[in-house]
């Protein structure tokens, strides 16, 4: 392989001025990758009543969780909080507040990581 050639391969790499590109950036589901849970055994979101979310048309929980953690099956909203981010994105956009919300016992819930 020739010195020239050599050259041309590595300049596939190469941003603005010789210099390395950034790394691609991470998408949604890799930065959740990131996240560490530690789960307790009771949940710290529960919906207060579940007729309310029966009957509430626009539903924004299942469509506002980062993680989705609500889900609907048949009529019903069914809350999986184990993944939960702790955001209180549910609690403020739900128009019924038919959503009890406080924070993990002390040493539970979600632990950021950097990467």
């Amino acid at each position: 392989m020739s010195e020239g050639s050599s050259a041309a391969s590595n300049q596939g790499n190469a941003g603005i001025g010789g210099y390395l590109k950034a790394p691609a950036k991470l998408t949604l589901e890799d930065k959740l990758f990131l996240v560490a849970f530690n789960v307790d055994k009771e949940p710290h979101l529960k919906l207060k009543d579940k007729a309310v979310c029966a009957a509430c048309k626009a539903k924004p929980c299942l469509y506002i969780c980062p993680v989705e953690n609500y889900t609907l099956q048949g009529e019903e909203v069914v809350l999986s909080w184990e993944g939960c981010l702790e955001c209180g994105t549910c609690r403020i956009v739900c128009p019924h507040d038919a959503i009890d919300w406080k924070y993990p016992l002390g040493g539970y819930g979600v632990n950021f990581r950097n990467g």
